[in-house]
């Protein structure tokens, strides 16, 4: 999967970022390379999802499909 990120210098210092295609998932850091690291866990939360709260009958599928 690739998504596009909009890196913002702030006006602070260091970076921020957001990920248009998540909404709300966005994330800052004080090096690019303190950005990038806080990207890939900020992307991770947003699109995680608990599944032991989800109910599943006999006739559902869960599926994982890489995009």
């Amino acid at each position: 999967m690739k998504l596009r990120v909009i890196v913002h210098e702030a006006e602070e210092g260091g970076y921020w970022a957001e990920v248009p295609s998540i909404l709300g998932c966005a994330t800052q850091g004080e090096t690019f390379e303190e950005l990038l690291h806080n990207l890939y866990e900020a992307i991770e939360g947003c699109l995680s999802v608990d599944i032991r709260d989800m109910q599943l009958t006999k006739r559902d599928k869960m599926l994982e499909i890489a995009v």
